[in-house]
């Protein structure tokens, strides 16, 4: 406020709305929005956070934003059009396209390979990138690189500390004397030419390596301006000397916030070359520093941030489908508000320096509460709507994952809900301590089931359910311990799977095929294992007829724990001069044998002991059961480890494939990882994989699905490995892994032709992600056994289009910026209950599937059924704030000519225009609907 040239933008929301909520004065206030209005206080990305671009999901990163981009909406009426992406470790594909679709204009990265950023120096620094294969052109962003100098205006190459005065901030209390450590010179008379000689030198020597005489020069780093009055000072002083001296310096410099630099850069009509769908991963800051080890680092962090996202999912639509029917006891405020806590829950951790595993234990112990805390506040939201719809014959509620117990005279009731828009069939798994029970469905008819020696508790028993759900829609168990007499044929009981042991087998030396192999088998696959190591040996697909030599064992990388000795790894960097040992001397196995799932334990001895569970599962014949029949359940047991270890696991095939490795950006599109001869080989060809990665040859490709982020690579032809965990210490280094958890994986295998494996993969990934929910409650000795719940219609999209979200978002704007304008300067607003949003998206990039990937036409009436009448259908931006009818973003020249735009023509297969609603066409490869968000007015019936 005291100098009208000054500006400064913000970015991560997540941290400004502490400030505004819990600390600003009502003065504070009323100058952040005269700023905000003038322009020279300048929000930009305006998510929560700035999220990571690796290891986060599509659907977590477009929370994110949407919570922020609301935030801004409701206070202030602000859109913002401009990114600031500069932290990240590494640049997604992803990114871009998510930016276009949320109605921005430009996009600002820094972290990318150091070596490509030096070539990219001479004439790429500024590019449009087409970040979908399917939306090309339609969705470009412009996309600006920060130079070799990062986001930081300090130049480690001069003499002079910086150009920032406050240098260290000291928390939580500044120092009593007013002096903070290593504070840069302040600006002098007799320095001055000095600081204008460097500065000015280094816009020059910048300028040849962007398209116009306008330079972006950021100023500031990392928790600077926390004492701004000094940082101003110095800043004006030394940028009115180089103005009163421009023909000496050759420099003009002015404040800008980024639309005003965008806005130059646009006024000059300058063409840009155009980038193609290829990302910025992964990341190396040198030859010695690949940005790939926090792809694992915090394994179990990333496990239940995802875990927690799929609950909210589960938890949006099944709130949303209850509320907008006749209910009775739940209060919508309340059922709001636990939704509200998760939301924020999941936004926050995706912050690049949290979900990356970058932070220190106690930091990460924030995470995990909030997010712990918001799980258990949408469950208690899930279990209030299951007790409204299934009432007072039920007793009270039990958490899902302890053991269901004989005591309980009247049993259980498990409703389990299946958050998709599709009919899922799966195995249900639950804990009981009895081994004889009875499951039965609302009607009372016997249900498949299977029981089993636990694989984690030895007392307990696993009790397998096979279970078809239509989509958003639930199924209705009742679990009793079995008392049938003998010779009584009314009660069935679930069937006990028989066990076989095999032993411990040691680690051979040699690379001979054993000969005695045992078989497991379901109606895809048969699994051979070689019973004289008690390893997979290989398997077997029915529908192409072919067996594929397939291996997998645990392994581990030694880490370097002193820096003396070379380059170490950490909480960000993976670096290993050897190739990875085997982490077990020998392996114990054991197969459990059902008439529903056989289960391949086996067990890596050494200390830890390694452990993996392989489920091949039998479901009924046809598509109900084609994605459980297609896939090879693996759970994962890895650590405590020992220090300075990193551990993978290793699947090795007879597949030609060359180490080529297919990877996904944030579980949205695919990326072509060709093995690259570095330096440092093993760590710079290690790829994210959010969702799903895969190998292949002309004939068969063997595909790896995840429910949470780890890290990938194919270090030799037909091998694919993946990082699982990491624990490393160094003396004198700010290493901040020392992790001792447990972690507890899954990974889903699929083998077959590309034409099977394509086609299930992407469906089968997002299955794996929104697996069905359990809620299970007791029953009271005097319920009725069968209380005949309330159902409401099935929700069912074509197998080729996902429901990406639906949810009531509570949002207190008007449809109308106008109008909602108006309202914010009268202080009117309140939450809208009857607005709805959805989210459709087509799993299926333009050219992957000659079937799956055709445009769809969807009834919006018939996803939509059960909630109430629909008013009006508003198709709106990703993050909702812009009715598309009136966003119309910037048009860059390009430097290619006008017929390869990748612009759309009639008859194309192209997305489809505005006017398509209510029943979209989504286009292939989430094409321009898919990430639209739909707000649908309801109207009760």
């Amino acid at each position: 406020t005291r100098n009208k040239q000054h500006r400064f933008i913000i970015v991560d929301q997540e941290f400004f709305r502490l400030w505004w909520d819990g600390v600003a004065s009502a003065k504070q206030k009323v100058q952040v929005r005269q700023l905000v209005d003038q322009g020279r206080l300048e929000f930009v990305l305006g998510g929560q956070v700035m999220h990571d671009e690796a290891v986060t999901h599509v659907d977590d990163q477009i929370l994110q934003l949407t919570e922020g981009h609301r935030f801004l909406y409701e206070t202030f009426g602000i859109r913002p059009q401009f990114s600031w992406q500069v932290d990240s470790f590494g640049a997604s594909a992803t990114t871009p396209t998510l930016f276009a679709l949320a109605g921005f204009n430009g996009h600002i990265i820094s972290r990318i390979d150091y070596d490509l950023k030096e070539t990219m120096q001479q004439d790429q620094m500024q590019f449009v990138w087409r970040g979908s294969r399917s939306l090309l052109a339609q969705q470009e962003m412009f996309t600006h690189v920060l130079d070799e100098n990062g986001y930081c205006s300090h130049l480690p190459t001069t003499c002079l500390k910086g150009f920032y005065w406050n240098e260290k901030a000291v928390f939580p209390d500044p120092p009593w004397d007013g002096m903070y450590p290593n504070q840069t010179v302040p600006v002098t008379l007799s320095n001055i030419q000095r600081y204008a000689n460097t500065l000015s030198y280094n816009v020059r020597k910048r300028a040849p390596w962007f398209l116009t005489p306008h330079i972006l020069w950021p100023w500031g780093c990392d928790r600077q301006f926390f004492n701004a009055s000094v940082q101003f000072a110095n800043m004006d002083y030394l940028m009115g000397y180089i103005n009163k001296h421009v023909s000496q310096f050759g420099v003009l410099m002015v404040y800008a916030t980024l639309s005003e630099y965008f806005q130059t850069l646009h006024s000059e009509h300058e063409p840009v070359q155009v980038r193609d769908h290829r990302d910025f991963l992964p990341y190396s800051s040198d030859m010695f520093h690949s940005w790939t080890g926090f792809y694992a680092s915090r394994s179990g962090l990333k496990g239940l941030a995802r875990r927690a996202s799929a609950l909210l999912y589960a938890g949006e639509s099944m709130f949303t489908r209850f509320m907008l029917a006749p209910h009775r006891f739940l209060d919508r405020a309340w059922g709001l508000q636990q939704l509200q806590k998760l939301r924020w829950a999941v936004s926050e951790v995706q912050h690049h320096e949290a979900i990356t595993g970058a932070h220190t234990p106690k930091v990460s112990d924030m995470f995990v509460g909030r997010l712990n805390n918001g799980m258990h506040g949408v469950q208690k939201l899930m279990s209030a709507i299951v007790q409204d719809r299934f009432p007072a014959h039920t007793g009270k509620q039990g958490p899902c994952w302890e053991p269901l117990q004989s005591g309980r005279p009247g049993g259980y009731v498990a409703v389990i809900y299946n958050p998709l828009a599709w009919t899922v069939t799966t195995i249900v798994t639950l804990t009981v301590d009895f081994p004889k029970v009875s499951v039965t469905d609302e009607s009372g008819h016997p249900v498949p089931a299977q029981v089993q020696n636990s694989k984690e508790m030895p007392s307990v028993y696993d009790l397998l359910v096979l279970t078809t759900i239509p989509g958003l829609s639930y199924q209705y168990y009742v679990i009793k311990p079995s008392r049938r007499a003998k010779g009584d044929t009314q009660v069935t009981e679930a069937t006990m799977a028989n066990t076989k042991q095999f032993g411990r087998r040691p680690r051979r030396h040699d690379s001979s095929v054993g000969r005695r192999l045992v078989h497991v088998e379901n109606d895809c696959y048969t699994v051979s294992l070689d019973k004289d190591t008690n390893l997979m040996q290989s398997i077997w697909e029915r529908q192409s007829n072919q067996t594929i030599q397939v291996t997998q064992q645990f392994m581990e990388y030694e880490a370097n724990g002193d820096e003396d000795q070379g380059p170490i790894s950490n909480n960000y960097v993976f670096t290993s001069s050897e190739t990875a040992k085997p982490a077990w001397e020998t392996v114990g196995m054991e197969i459990v044998e059902g008439e529903l799932v056989t289960e391949i334990r086996q067990y890596f001895y050494r200390d830890p002991t390694y452990t993996v569970y392989s489920r091949l599962a039998r479901g009924p014949p046809g598509a109900d059961g084609e994605l459980l029949c297609h896939r090879i359940e693996q759970e994962y047991r890895v650590g405590p480890l020992e220090l300075n270890r990193e551990a993978i696991w290793r699947t090795s095939t007879n597949l030609n494939t060359a180490r080529v490795l297919y990877s996904d950006n944030n579980g949205y599109q695919m990326q072509r990882r060709a093995y690259k001869h570095h330096e440092n080989n093993i760590a710079r060809n290690y790829y994210p994989m959010t969702q799903s990665a895969f190998i292949q040859d002309r004939q068969s490709r063997l595909v790896l699905l995840s429910e949470q982020a780890h890290g990938v690579s194919s270090q030799g032809s037909g091998q694919m490995e993946v990082m699982l965990h990491r624990r490393l210490w160094a003396l004198s280094v700010n290493v901040t892994l020392n992790d001792t958890s447990v972690v507890h994986s899954v990974l889903w295998l699929l083998l077959g032709p590309s034409t099977l494996t394509r086609d299930l993969g992407q469906r089968s990934g997002v299955a794996l992600q929104h697996r069905p929910v359990v809620l299970i409650r007791e029953l009271s000795e005097t319920a009725r056994i069968h209380p005949h719940p309330q159902h409401q219609e099935a929700v069912t999209l074509p197998p080729s289009i996902h429901l990406q979200i639906l949810s009531i978002p509570g949002w207190t704007y008007n449809s109308n910026h106008t109008k909602h304008v108006k309202n914010l300067r009268k202080g009117e607003a309140k939450a809208e209950f009857r607005r709805v949003l959805l989210r459709l998206h087509h799993l299926y990039e333009v050219d992957e599937d000659p079937v799956r990937s055709q445009p769809v036409t969807v009834n919006l009436q018939s996803v939509l059924q059960g909630l109430g009448s629909v008013v009006s259908v508003e198709e709106r931006s990703l993050t909702g704030t812009w009715d598309v009818s009136t966003l119309h973003r910037w048009r860059w020249p390009t430097q290619e000519p006008g017929h390869l735009r990748g612009l759309c023509t009639p008859g194309s297969g192209c997305p489809p225009a505005r006017d398509s609603l209510p029943a979209p066409r989504l286009g292939s490869g989430a094409g321009q609907t898919w990430l639209r968000s739909q707000l649908c007015p309801l109207r009760p019936v």
